[in-house]
């Protein structure tokens, strides 16, 4: 690897922590080991630091814009999935409160009916409306009912084929016991 090392080497100059770092002198003089020393002659020199250029692979541009595009369209789906919730609730408050004006105008009809349904406004129509009249004592019968406890239930009367499959019945219980 042939690179320019310069800033690699006055990085070396300037460490204390390396051997060869002379603190004891006025000067700070480095004195490099013997794997470090350069034929070069020596000279004094301003470290010559350099950034270096990274030009941008191929396709790169292409996929920061399909990500960008990625994110905006999640953003746009979350951003119009709160919309459409925000509709729904509207709507489902806006048919809360229609519920709530059937629902009373359902209570006023039961007691505007439950008013009408009285006996006095009954008899008041049918007299009226209907032409009818309370019943005299003369147009009263009396029935009289049977007075005793006990109900007959008269026996249904059976078909051929289900009085011989009784019969068989009772012959099979008589036969086995």
């Amino acid at each position: 690897m042939a690179g320019d090392n310069s800033a690699y080497d006055f990085f070396l100059q300037d460490n204390p922590h390396k051997p060869g770092y002379n603190t004891t002198e006025q000067e700070m003089q480095y004195e490099p080991e013997k794997e470090y020393q350069h034929a070069e002659p020596e000279h004094e020199y301003a470290p010559d630091i350099s950034m270096k250029k990274f030009t941008p692979k191929k396709g790169s541009v292409f996929k920061i814009f399909v990500a960008a595009v990625a994110a905006m369209s999640v953003v746009f789906c979350v951003l119009y999935a709160k919309v459409e919730n925000s509709k729904v609730y509207n709507q489902i408050s806006e048919e809360n409160q229609k519920l709530e004006i059937i629902q009373s105008e359902n209570v006023r009809l039961k007691s505007e009916l439950e008013s009408r349904m009285t006996l006095k406004n009954v008899e008041e129509y049918a007299s009226k409306v209907l032409g009818l009249q309370k019943l005299d004592n003369s147009q009263i019968e009396y029935v009289q009912t049977q007075t005793d406890d006990v109900v007959e239930i008269p026996e249904e009367e059976k078909n051929v084929f289900v009085k011989i499959k009784d019969g068989f019945n009772r012959f099979i219980e008589y036969i086995f016991g």
